[in-house]
C-alpha cells in the first residue's frame, strides 16, 4: 500500500459514518480557509508582490502533498493558492471584519467537525496522530474525487478492512 493509501486509510478509519463524512466536506474546508485568512497578516512586499505566513504555509502544505501524489498535490496546491488568495483579500478589510471570518469560520468549522464526530461516535483521528490536521483536506479531496468516480482503484485499496 503507498503512503498515501496508508495516510488516507488510517484517517477513514476515524470516518466510517456517512453523515461524519459529509460534515467533514463542509468543516474542513471551512477550517483551512480560516486557517490561510488568520494567517494572511501581516503582508510583506517581496519584490514588488505580497507575501503572506499563509502563503508560506501553502507552499510547504502543497510540498507534503506533491510527495504523497502528484495528482492530489497538484489539486490541493490549487485549492491553497485559491484559499490564500481568499485570504489576502479579507486581510485588505478592517481588522474586525478580517478576524470575524477568520475566527467564524474557524469556529463554525470545528463545531460542524464535533458534529460529525458525535454521528461517529468516536474522537477527531489528531488526537491520536497531529499528522491528520494535514491530512484531513486530502481525505476531502479524495472523496470528491471518489465521489465524481476517480481513482477507484485507491479508493478500493483504503476501503479494504485491514487484516487482524
Amino acid at each position: 500500500m503507498s503512503t498515501l493509501a496508508a495516510n488516507l486509510a488510517r484517517y477513514g478509519e476515524y470516518h466510517r459514518d456517512r453523515r461524519n463524512v459529509a460534515t467533514h466536506l463542509l468543516g474542513i474546508p471551512m477550517i483551512v480557509l480560516a486557517v490561510e485568512v488568520l494567517l494572511s497578516w501581516p503582508v510583506w512586499v517581496v519584490a514588488g508582490l505580497p507575501l503572506t505566513p499563509a502563503m508560506v504555509a501553502s507552499v510547504a502544505a502543497a510540498a507534503f502533498y506533491l510527495r504523497l501524489d502528484l495528482r492530489f498535490g497538484l489539486a490541493m496546491a490549487a485549492l491553497l493558492a485559491l484559499c490564500a488568495w481568499i485570504g489576502l483579500q479579507l486581510a485588505a478589510l478592517s481588522t474586525a471584519l478580517w478576524l470575524g471570518w477568520g475566527v467564524g469560520l474557524f469556529v463554525v468549522g470545528w463545531a460542524i467537525q464535533f458534529v460529525g464526530h458525535a454521528y461517529e461516535g468516536r474522537k477527531p483521528a489528531f488526537l491520536d496522530d497531529i499528522k491528520s490536521l494535514l491530512i484531513g483536506p486530502l481525505f476531502v479531496v479524495a472523496e470528491v474525487a471518489f465521489l465524481l468516480g476517480m481513482r477507484q482503484e485507491l479508493h478500493g485499496q483504503i476501503t479494504q478492512p485491514t487484516p487482524h
